[in-house]
C-alpha cells in the first residue's frame, strides 16, 4: 500500500440548510425551557416522540446531545466527571459523557448557539428500553437532579419474530402514559393530532430511507460519514414538516449526484457496510482516510435505525409499537443476519466493517461469532475495528488504519 493520498471530502449542498433548521430547534427548546408555558419532555431517541409532540412538548433527544459530546471530542474529557459519582468507565460513553458534561457545566450547545448556556430543563423524562437498559439509567439520573418524573416503555430484547403478543404489552404500556402526560402538560390527548404527528413522522421515514437508498448506485452519492451527520433532523425533528421539507432538499441533491455519476469517492473501487456505532471523534478522519484507498462506506446498521416503515396514522398505537420494536437492535441474530445480507446484496457491496464500541454492547454485533458466519455465508471479507462512541482513550487510530489498508489489500487481491 503507497503512501497516504490527499482526500477531498466532497460538500453536500444541503448541508447549510441542515445547520440552520438544527440551530432553529435548539433555540426553540431554549426558549420553551425558559418560558413557564411551555413544557420540555426529555426523549430517548427511538422513544414515542410522536405522542409526545401531539400533546405539545418540545422534545429534546439526549443521545443526540452525546453524539454532539462525541463529534466535538469533548466527550473523553467529560467522562472521568461521571466516573468519580459511581458511573463505571465501562458503560454508555454516551451517558457518562453527557452526565460528566452537565456535571462540568460544559456543552457544544453553548459553543455552537450564542446564548445557549445548557441544555433545556426537562418536565418529564420519557425512555424506551428498545436501545438498550443505559437509557432508562441515563434519565434517571436527570430525574433526580430536576425532580422531574421519569416514565417510559420497557421492550423485549433478542426477539425474533415480532408478535402480536409482544406488541400488545408495548401498546399498553405506550397508553399507560397518556395521564401523566396530561397531568404535566396541561393538555388532554387528542387522537386527531397524534395520527397527524405520525403521518410526518411516516413521511420523513419515507425520505429518509429514499435518500440512503440512493447509495444503491454506482458510484453512490454519499458516504456513511456523511449520513451519520444528515441523519440529524430525522431524529430530533422526526414529525415536523421541517424535517420532510429537509429531506426533500436532500433527496433532490443526491438524485442529481446519481444521474451526474458523481459519487461521494472519486473512483470508487470499493463499497463497505459500516456495522456499529459511529467513532463520533473520528468520523473526518475515517471519512479521509477511506477516500484515500478509493474505498466508499456507503450503507449502515446505524442509519438505518430511523427508517420506520411500520407507522401507521390510521392505527398510530399499534403501529408506533411495531415501528419501535421491529429496529435492528432489538432482534435476535438470525434476524440480524439476514438484513445484513440483504443489504449486502442491494447495495452491492464487497465487505463489511465491525466496529467493536468498548461501552456500547447493543450496538457490537462481532461478539458471538457474527462476522465469520458472514464471511462464510456470503463469500465476503469482513474485518473488527476496536473503538468507542465516544470515549476515544479506547480507539487507537494507527492500529485501526493499519488493519484497514491490510483489509483493502485483501479486496484488492481478490
Amino acid at each position: 500500500m503507497g503512501e497516504e493520498k490527499k482526500a477531498v471530502i466532497k460538500k453536500i449542498q444541503a448541508t447549510g440548510q441542515m445547520k440552520k433548521i438544527m440551530a432553529d430547534y435548539f433555540y426553540d427548546l431554549d426558549n420553551a425551557a425558559k418560558d413557564d408555558s411551555q413544557k420540555v419532555a426529555w426523549c430517548t431517541s427511538v422513544g414515542p416522540a410522536e405522542l409526545l409532540l401531539s400533546m405539545g412538548f418540545k422534545v429534546y433527544y439526549p443521545e443526540n446531545h452525546g453524539a454532539m459530546l462525541g463529534a466535538t471530542r469533548m466527550a473523553s474529557n467529560l467522562i472521568p466527571a461521571a466516573n468519580a459519582i459511581g458511573y463505571s468507565p465501562d458503560i454508555c460513553s454516551y451517558l457518562t459523557s453527557d452526565i460528566g458534561s452537565y456535571l462540568k457545566k460544559q456543552t457544544p450547545l453553548s459553543m455552537a448557539y450564542k446564548g445557549i448556556e445548557g441544555v433545556p430543563k426537562p418536565d418529564v423524562l420519557v425512555f424506551n428500553t428498545n436501545q438498550c437498559r443505559d437509557v432508562q439509567d441515563w434519565l434517571s439520573w436527570y430525574s433526580r437532579e430536576f425532580n422531574a418524573p421519569i416514565i417510559g416503555i420497557s421492550t423485549f430484547c433478542n426477539i425474533g419474530d415480532v408478535t402480536d403478543g409482544v406488541l400488545s404489552g408495548i401498546v399498553h404500556q405506550i397508553k399507560e402514559l397518556i395521564p401523566i402526560l396530561e397531568k404535566v402538560s396541561g393538555n388532554k390527548f387528542d387522537i386527531d393530532k397524534f395520527r397527524e404527528v405520525m403521518a410526518r413522522s411516516k413521511r420523513c421515514s419515507e425520505l429518509w430511507k429514499k435518500v440512503l437508498e440512493t447509495n444503491t448506485a454506482s458510484p453512490a452519492p454519499m458516504s456513511f460519514f456523511d449520513a451519520t451527520i444528515h441523519m440529524g433532523p430525522a431524529v430530533v425533528l422526526r414529525g415536523s414538516d421541517t424535517a420532510n421539507d429537509y429531506y426533500e432538499l436532500l433527496l433532490k441533491e443526491l438524485e442529481e449526484r446519481v444521474a451526474n455519476k458523481t459519487g461521494a469517492v472519486e473512483d470508487e473501487k470499493f463499497r463497505l457496510y459500516w456495522e456499529g456505532m459511529p467513532i463520533w471523534g473520528k468520523l473526518r478522519n475515517l471519512s479521509e482516510f477511506f477516500i484515500s484507498l478509493n474505498t466508499a462506506v456507503i450503507a449502515s446498521t446505524y442509519c438505518n435505525s430511523w427508517i420506520f416503515n411500520a407507522f401507521d396514522p390510521d392505527d398510530p398505537f399499534l403501529s408506533m409499537a411495531r415501528a419501535y420494536t421491529e429496529i435492528f437492535i432489538v432482534r435476535d441474530e438470525n434476524y440480524k443476519e439476514k438484513y445484513i445480507e440483504d443489504i449486502v446484496d442491494r447495495f452491492k457491496l464487497d465487505g463489511i466493517v465491525f466496529h467493536d464500541s468498548k461501552t456500547c454492547p447493543n450496538n457490537s454485533n462481532n461478539r458471538y461469532g457474527m462476522p465469520e458466519r458472514l464471511a462464510k455465508k456470503l463469500s465476503v471479507p469482513t474485518l473488527t475495528i476496536n473503538g468507542d462512541l465516544n470515549d476515544l482513550r479506547c480507539y487507537s487510530e494507527e492500529q485501526a488504519k493499519t488493519n484497514i489498508e491490510a483489509f483493502i489489500e485483501q479486496l484488492d487481491s481478490k
